[in-house]
């Protein structure tokens, strides 16, 4: 399948709705076709083997009218577009904070509850989850492993090596001893050269310390994932795109479904960016990015569609 055979209309409306869209190819590793992108990003030839939708930041449980009046409602846009689209992802992976945080333990079962019911009505075959830490960090992952299972684990698909971590049940916001050994033992299963995409919530380098935007142990684990030739890392949490390398690892983050956050450091104080009726669905959309084999890194971006 080539690039022309695509809809880009339809994937730019669901990358509008809050989605990122990763494409890989089996005619090079992905952490090169994928060099500077989050959204979408294409095989520089225009080979196509597979793609997977990043969806984050849901925030399930959300009430704000003066974030987002249409909070009930959005989640549930995503899932008809996606439903609608001709050509399926081979996986849908959720990064993190799919409910909005609570007190009441009761209450966040409920509402992990209704978003696994709402997600399982994606006409997708495979869901991969990860949480975040309005989902996990007051009750250690308790509520979330009994309806979701592990918050770490590991898969291969077509030959790429997926590693989801856990660098939010632990409320200080580490990784933590053991899952930095159990990750350290999964990498010495791989070769060096192999293909590697780790999916985490927070970013593992230190984007703000200062608005919990970093990982305590980050380093600790790119360390980890530095002997390692093709890493590429996607996160959430921080609900804007952001692209950062550590040496060769590309780290790439995406927008949130609920809520855009400002651009770090740019005001006194972390808030989520107010509901502009003029323009609806500013900052919860993405750009999609298309490396085009000019030079390392060279991308080509495409304006969002907003609903």
């Amino acid at each position: 399948m080539t690039i022309n055979e695509l809809d880009r209309r339809k994937f730019l409306k669901l990358v509008g709705l809050g989605g990122g869209v990763v494409f890989a190819s089996s005619l090079g590793f992905p952490g090169k076709i994928l060099k500077g992108a989050s959204s979408v990003a294409w095989a520089a030839d225009g080979a196509l083997d597979f793609y997977f939708l990043q969806l984050s930041d849901i925030h399930w449980g959300f009430e704000g009218k003066k974030v987002n009046p249409e909070a009930k409602t959005t989640f549930k846009k995503t899932i008809q577009t996606i439903n609608a689209m001709a050509l399926k992802p081979d996986f849908i992976v959720f990064t993190g904070d799919l409910t909005h945080t609570t007190d009441d333990d009761q209450e966040r079962r409920k509402r992990l509850k209704e978003f696994k019911a709402l997600a399982q009505e994606l006409n997708v075959k495979d869901l991969r989850f990860l949480p975040g830490e309005h989902d996990a960090s007051l009750d250690e992952g308790q509520a979330y492993k009994e309806i979701f299972g592990a918050t770490h684990y590991t898969f291969v698909h077509k030959g790429i090596n997926f590693i989801a971590l856990d660098n939010v049940s632990d409320p200080t916001g580490n990784v933590g001893d053991k899952q930095r050994e159990w990750l350290s033992a999964e990498l010495k299963k791989i070769p060096k050269d192999a293909p590697i995409v780790v999916l985490t919530h927070r970013p593992l380098f230190d984007l703000m310390p200062d608005w919990d935007w970093a990982t305590q142990d980050g380093k600790q684990v790119v360390d980890l994932l530095m002997p390692y030739q093709n890493v590429v890392i996607f996160y959430g949490h921080i609900h804007q795109e952001n692209h950062h390398m550590t040496g060769h690892i590309a780290h790439h983050s995406a927008k949130s479904l609920m809520f855009p956050l400002p651009a770090p450091g740019s005001v006194p104080k972390k808030a989520p960016i107010e509901w502009d009726p003029a323009n609806p669905f500013r900052g919860l959309g993405f750009r999609s990015i298309e490396e085009e084999n000019k030079k390392p890194g060279e991308v080509k971006e495409w304006p969002v569609v907003s609903l």
